[in-house]
């Protein structure tokens, strides 16, 4: 009797194919390539775009398959339609969801979760959304979990309702559009107040015109774009080459 062995991979979702990484592991079992492909596609199919983890678990002749889930985090992007989740959550709001994408997400990851109940899933990933600046329902993530908790989603939650209206989705893409336009004008904001700060402290050191800016709030993206690394580097070396260091009392 042949000796059960597991074939690990990373997938994209619905996309699998007899290729690598699969294929050349497979081939030697003796079981069917193409079986294996074509259940694990259709079980990997809700996550489409996203690196899937999966499990060929090998006895015999037979097969059993076993599908993990994409973060959390990778799942939010996918339903935003977003590239990367906000690098200043409080601040920053980069896309808005609805209820029934937040109870799509729950449905796939409820197995990995360390919940009861359905209610319980969906919290945990309103929760998620409020370290990722996003939205949901155009409203604060805590304010949502506020209303759960009051039973607002019930009969969504109840049903575990999914599906979107063409309105509901043309409504999203709108506050996507929203969302960008106010923060390349919030960021617009913060460079020319990260010019005017360089400006006035010209002659200072760098790191003491770097924290004037982070009490200001200047986003890093634009401290690092007006104050490269490099620049401090290039000084550090015309001070050494120059003058002699300075020494710091203790």
């Amino acid at each position: 009797m042949k000796v059960s062995e597991k074939i690990e991979a990373l997938v994209e979702g619905g996309k699998a194919s007899a290729g690598p990484p699969l294929g050349p592991a497979l081939g030697p079992t003796g079981i069917k390539i193409g079986e294996v492909i074509k259940e694990i596609n259709e079980k990997t199919k809700d996550f489409a775009g996203m690196q899937v983890p999966v499990t060929v678990i090998v006895e015999g002749k037979n097969f059993k398959i076993k599908v993990g889930t994409p973060p959390v985090s990778a799942m939010i992007k996918k339903e935003a339609k977003i590239e990367k989740l906000s690098s200043r959550p409080r601040e920053e709001q980069v896309a808005d969801i609805k209820i029934e994408q937040v109870i799509k997400i729950a449905k796939n990851k409820k197995d990995s979760m360390n919940s009861v109940d359905m209610k319980s899933c969906v919290r945990q990933i309103v929760g998620t959304c409020v370290s990722c600046g996003i939205l949901v329902e155009g409203k604060s993530p805590k304010e949502v979990l506020k209303e759960i908790d009051e039973g607002k989603y019930e009969e969504e939650i109840r049903t575990e309702k999914t599906e979107l209206t063409a309105e509901e989705l043309r409504e999203l893409e709108e506050e996507k559009k929203k969302l960008a336009e106010e923060r390349k004008k919030h960021m617009e904001e913060m460079k020319a107040k990260a010019e005017e700060i360089m400006k006035q402290m010209e002659g200072k050191e760098r790191r003491e015109i770097i924290s004037k800016m982070e009490e200001e709030e200047i986003p890093q993206e634009i401290i690092n774009e007006l104050l490269p690394k490099e620049a401090e580097a290039k000084d550090v070396g015309v001070k050494e080459e120059g003058a002699p260091a300075k020494k710091e009392k203790v």
